[in-house]
């Protein structure tokens, strides 16, 4: 059996259209970010810091997307989403990986203060515009590199572009991307993958955007 804890539109999106490529079926289980569950002892027993995703898979319990990704390619070669140690195209697959931790690490910032701070202690506006002007630069340096290129590696798809199901679409909600001509047409290509369609069914709706767009407020 494999399952995945997980809740929509997070990095454990990642996971679940990951699976999705390999032709694996998962059990859901899916949790809130605003019921306590993450919270409970029982869940952090298997995911100690109480976050997702978390996948139970070959006796094992993995969690952090990256690894879980990393874990998958490496176990299940026969689907060519990975490369391996050896690999031309090893260090810029694990670059991308680490990339898009980093760029996660922004949104995450971004969700926190304009999702979840409120009074008293709302987000200074500089901040604010600091992390989505630090958003942009990633998404700018994505778009330059997807000029030359349908996927990330030169060779093609790989879990590389996995890692950015969650980025890409929680991006636009902190910056215009009409500016990322690449970009979008990069997302055009992830959407038309049956495995990614197939994801985004089972994936659940989220809870986090309230608004389609969340601009850096006065002051």
């Amino acid at each position: 059996m494999i399952r995945l804890h997980h809740i929509p539109f997070s990095r454990s999106f990642r996971i679940l259209w990951l699976l999705e490529e390999m032709g694996l079926e998962a059990d859901l289980k899916h949790y809130s970010i605003t019921d306590g569950s993450l919270r409970a002892s029982e869940f952090k027993a298997i995911s100690p810091v109480g976050r997702v995703p978390a996948l139970e898979i070959d006796g094992k319990t993995i969690f952090e997307s990256g690894a879980i990704v990393e874990y998958l390619a490496e176990t299940r070669p026969d689907h060519g989403l990975g490369r391996l140690a050896g690999d031309a195209e090893r260090v810029p697959y694990l670059e991308w990986l680490g990339f898009a931790e980093t760029q996660a690490s922004i949104l995450a910032s971004l969700n926190m203060q304009h999702l979840f701070m409120g009074d008293p202690t709302p987000a200074a506006p500089v901040v604010l515009k600091l992390e989505a002007a630090r958003l942009g630069a990633t998404l700018k340096a994505m778009d330059r590199t997807l000029g030359e290129r349908d996927w990330l590696l030169e060779s093609g798809f790989s879990a590389a572009d996995t890692m950015m199901g969650f980025n890409l679409f929680s991006a636009p909600y902190y910056v215009a991307m009409d500016r990322f001509a690449n970009l979008a047409a990069y997302r055009a290509r992830i959407e038309a993958r049956p495995a990614y369609q197939r994801a985004r069914e089972k994936d659940g709706k989220q809870e986090f955007y309230k608004k389609d767009f969340y601009a850096v407020p006065e002051g």
